[in-house]
C-alpha cells in the first residue's frame, strides 16, 4: 500500500489565506458601496424671489423691509439637521440687516422652502453714490450650516451659501433684478 505525504497543514493554511482574502475583498467592496451611496454632500440653496415692501427713501437715507424666499434641497440620503444659519444684508461693504434662521431638519432627498423677512433700519446712501439710472445695489448672503449623520454613526458637517446681488430702484423700492 502506497503512502501519500502528509500535506494537510499546507492545504489548511492555503484555505485560510484564500478565505481571509475573500473576506477582505467583500469588506472593501461593501465599504466602497456605502461611501458611494451615502457620501455626504452639501445642501443646495436656490433663491426664488426678493421683495422690498415698506420702502422709504428720504434725506439721503434708505429704510425698508427685506423679504427673501428660498428653497434648500438636501441631496443626501440621510436627514440634514441645520443650525447656526443666518441671512445677512449688506450695502457698500457694511452690514445693514441680519437675521438668524431657526434650526430645523430636512429629510433625505427633500426640499424645504424658507421665507425670511426683517426690517432694515435707515442707513445713509452717501457712502456710495447710487448706480446709474437711480438704482441701489444690496448684497444678500444666506448661509445654512448643519450636519448629516450617515448610518447613524458617522457625522459630517456640511454648509451651503447663496450670495445674491439685488438691484433696487431708489425711487419706489421695486426690485429690478437679482443675481445669485
Amino acid at each position: 500500500m502506497a503512502k501519500f505525504p502528509d500535506d494537510g497543514g499546507r492545504t489548511n493554511l492555503a484555505s485560510c489565506l484564500v478565505a481571509t482574502a475573500f473576506l477582505l475583498l467583500v469588506v472593501a467592496a461593501a465599504a466602497a458601496a456605502l461611501f458611494v451611496l451615502f457620501r455626504p454632500r452639501d445642501p443646495e440653496i436656490q433663491v426664488s424671489a426678493v421683495r422690498l415692501p415698506g420702502f422709504a427713501a428720504a434725506n439721503g437715507t434708505l429704510r425698508f423691509t427685506f423679504d427673501q424666499y428660498a428653497s434648500v434641497r438636501n441631496p443626501n440620503r440621510a436627514a440634514f439637521s441645520h443650525y447656526d444659519s443666518t441671512l445677512q444684508l449688506g450695502y457698500a461693504g457694511n452690514q445693514v440687516g441680519f437675521m438668524f434662521i431657526p434650526a430645523g431638519q430636512i429629510a433625505g432627498g427633500r426640499t424645504q422652502y424658507m421665507a425670511a423677512s426683517f426690517a432694515v433700519d435707515s442707513f445713509p446712501l452717501a457712502a456710495v453714490p447710487p448706480a446709474p439710472g437711480g438704482t441701489v445695489e444690496v448684497d444678500s448672503r444666506m448661509r445654512v450650516k448643519g450636519r448629516v449623520r450617515v448610518l447613524r454613526f458617522f457625522t459630517h458637517h456640511v454648509k451651503a451659501v447663496a450670495d445674491c446681488r439685488v438691484r433696487v430702484s431708489s425711487a419706489d423700492g421695486s426690485v429690478l433684478g437679482f443675481r445669485c
